[in-house]
């Protein structure tokens, strides 16, 4: 089997976005498993590849090409045609197809599904998120009742929710970039998050939903939305409370009564798995699997037909039916 190296496509290296730093990761994951780098493509950046540079060599290489930014995929695949490319899919929704010789792999179980419908023959691996280890339960006293980012929040969380609950009790609202999020959830006991306005009026899905899960990872108690990926690990009533039910005043009553009886708690059982141990041995296994595909590509050519959309007409049917109205 041959063994490729990785180049990790970036529109460019400094975005304050949580699936930029999610990619990050996975290219610094890559870099203790195999030979891989980052790439940028919109601009030319100080000790950084460039797209264009590259791919003016036209001599055969030995490079998987990674691509994930969703408005650029399909620029992208048109530009690596001939290339061997992996699509790393983070959100979904959006209107561009996957052809069968790229290899998606998604980071949720909800985007995995979205795909297995619609590249139903392509190949498809399941490799979550990591959660930094900078994301801990420091088991330390908490000043912060709840806590909200208003970043994706919907206007029914930061115009009427937050009016509601600031009264009874210590609420703060962020509304900048925050780089140490780690020791705000450990000074918070109830973290608030709903996406689900934001993710549907971009048309997309939101792809995995780090905040509630490294906020569970301080040992925050979590109110949220169930939307899309955030089901991946989200279990109302066991490990979380659904946001957004029903009245204000119930959303109201349940986070206040939360905070009055507001306990430490430990998920390190369901953060385990997103932690960086877990994912690389995803990834490495992976990464094994996608190189034998790529090998078979070379002599193999692409042939199951596509999924037919209709529904075969059974004439016998349509016979009987007719005929069931003239005994």
């Amino acid at each position: 089997m041959l063994e490729r190296n990785l180049y990790f496509l970036f529109p460019q290296m400094n975005i304050n976005s949580g699936g930029h730093i999610a990619q990050l990761n996975f290219l610094t994951i890559a870099k203790s498993i195999t030979n891989a780098q980052p790439v940028t493509y919109r601009k030319k950046e100080p000790d950084t590849l460039f797209l264009d540079d590259l791919l003016q060599n036209n001599s055969p290489d030995n490079n998987i090409y990674v691509i994930h930014w969703g408005p650029d995929i399909g620029k992208l695949l048109k530009k690596l045609k001939h290339k061997q490319v992996v699509y790393l899919s983070h959100s979904t929704g959006y209107s561009f197809k996957i052809p069968a010789r790229v290899p998606i792999i998604t980071v949720s179980k909800n985007s995995q599904a979205y795909w297995g419908r619609h590249a139903p023959n392509s190949l498809l691996f399941h490799l979550p998120n990591e959660i930094s280890s900078q994301y801990n339960n420091l088991n330390q006293e908490r000043s912060i009742d709840v806590l909200v980012q208003k970043r994706k929040s919907s206007q029914y969380l930061i115009n009427e929710l937050v009016p509601a609950l600031k009264p009874h009790c210590k609420l703060v609202l962020i509304d900048y970039w925050v780089d140490d999020l780690a020791t705000v959830f450990n000074q918070s006991k109830i973290y608030l998050y709903d996406s689900t306005e934001y993710w549907v009026q971009s048309k997309a899905s939101e792809g995995f939903g780090l905040p509630p899960l490294e906020a569970m990872a301080c040992g925050c108690t979590i109110f949220s939305s169930l939307n899309d990926a955030l089901s991946d690990y989200l279990d109302p009533a066991f490990n979380c409370h659904k946001l957004r039910v029903y009245s204000q005043e119930f959303d109201r009553d349940r986070i206040l009564s939360a905070v009055k009886k507001w306990q430490n708690h430990s998920y390190s059982d369901i953060v385990e798995k997103y932690r960086f141990p877990a994912v690389k041995n995803r990834f490495s296994i992976i990464l094994d699997e996608i190189n034998l595909f790529f090998d078979h590509q070379i002599s193999h050519s692409e042939n199951i037909p596509p999924i037919n959309k209709t529904r075969p007409i059974n004439i016998q049917k349509i016979i009987k039916k007719i005929r069931s109205f003239f005994p």
